[in-house]
């Protein structure tokens, strides 16, 4: 990539976010692209790895404050990076970059302006000093470990209730062979000829320098002459590990848990990513879920519903409760029984919805059927359907 490309480069469009977006918003479009374009799941795709390393590069520096800051101020620049005379800046941009002074080249001959808006951008473009092309110093950038997702089944007890599972994970992390050297047993990589070990370069475009990744080691800051053969010189390789994961008492289907620092190891002494554990449970015989409910259909006889009545019904991993029934309690109706649903992230807990199922007699004895029908002479006088067929006549 050019020193050109890279300054025409619009971060906040590549992780497709607005200008004034928050953290929280940039790094949740960061994971979305990274597992999308991550290598490991487009073997082979060469446009996926540069999409990859394109929107790494651009949340390497919206998700730090200081360098972002330093990004947008550099890009509200009138003319793109182009300094201004008279009304302007009044200074040349060689001094923006650590020229100090009389010895700058434009009108900041004091150099206190210079040297502040060197301080201000030295984190962004390193301090190529008067566009002579030198290399910046300093050491490789630590770089954090890429996050995890990984899918757990469980019984709907043990949502309930709450468990510790034991994960089996796959990732990327540094090579068992080489140590993340990069380099063959009995062999060390060497210092970057190109770079000097900083990993980046700076190259001249005109008036100031500009810095991006060294191109000769890739970011590394290391030349490995005899690769590994495990990792082929990359110093990665792909683990696996066994970690024990506590999941909390109440989780749902569908649910999404967050591991912080579980995920990918990092790189050069960062931090590790997240692990992100989707959750599936298996459905229950006769208890359902509605968010922290419970739920659960209870079968009563028609002359409960008619009449009223007290019945038992089940509890989760508890005593069964009595619930009473009032007369003329018709069908489907619900009835909550506070506090014996799921529990909650504050510790208390849901409700228990119970929802009455009237039967209905299959087979009907004369002393039943002779109730029956004094039942429905007592009722002949209303028509139950009769408003329902007035207004099938509505246009």
């Amino acid at each position: 990539m050019s020193t050109k490309d890279y300054l025409a480069k619009d971060y906040y469009k590549v992780l497709g976010v607005s200008k004034n977006a928050s953290q929280d918003e940039i790094k949740k479009s960061y994971r979305k692209l990274a597992r999308k374009y991550h290598p490991d799941a487009n073997k082979g795709d060469t446009d996926a790895e540069d999409r990859f390393k394109e929107v790494s590069e651009a949340y390497d520096v919206l998700s730090d404050e200081k360098r972002r800051k330093e990004y947008d101020a550099v890009r509200a620049m009138p003319g793109g990076f182009r300094g201004q005379q008279g009304g302007g800046f009044g200074f040349d941009l060689g001094d923006l970059f650590g020229q100090t002074g009389g010895g700058g080249t434009g009108g900041g001959g004091t150099g206190g302006a210079g040297d502040r808006l060197g301080d201000l951008f030295g984190g962004l473009f390193g301090r190529g000093g008067g566009g002579t092309g030198t290399r910046t110093t300093g050491s490789r950038r630590a770089r954090r470990g890429a996050d995890v997702e990984t899918d757990v089944t469980l019984s709907f007890g043990r949502s309930m209730n709450g468990v510790t599972v034991p994960l089996k994970l796959t990732s990327e992390a540094g090579c068992p062979s080489c140590r993340g050297t990069g380099a063959k047993a009995g062999t060390v990589p060497r210092v970057c000829p190109s770079c000097e070990g900083t990993g980046h370069e700076t190259r001249n475009l005109g008036s100031f320098g500009f810095q991006e990744p060294c191109r000769e080691c890739r970011g590394r800051g290391l030349v490995v002459d005899d690769p590994c053969p495990t990792c082929n010189g990359s110093g990665r390789a792909t683990g696996t590990r066994t970690i024990q994961a506590r999941i909390p008492a109440g989780v749902a289907d569908g649910q999404k848990i967050r591991l912080k620092g579980k995920g990918a190891p990092g790189e050069n002494g960062g931090p590790a990513g997240d692990l992100y554990v989707n959750i599936k449970v298996r459905p229950h015989p006769v208890f359902g879920r509605d968010r922290d409910n419970l739920t659960l259909t209870v079968p009563v006889t028609f002359p409960e519903a008619a009449l009223g009545a007290e019945v038992r019904v089940p509890t989760f991993q508890g005593q069964p409760v009595t619930l009473r029934l009032p007369e003329g309690t018709p069908n489907g109706r619900t009835f909550r029984v506070r506090g014996r649903g799921a529990t909650r992230r504050d510790g208390t807990k849901g409700d228990m919805l119970v929802t009455v199922d009237v039967q209905v007699p299959q087979k009907v004895d004369d002393q039943t059927r002779e109730a029956l029908e004094r039942l429905r002479a007592g009722g002949a006088g209303d028509d139950l359907r009769s408003e329902l067929l007035q207004k099938a006549r509505e246009e």
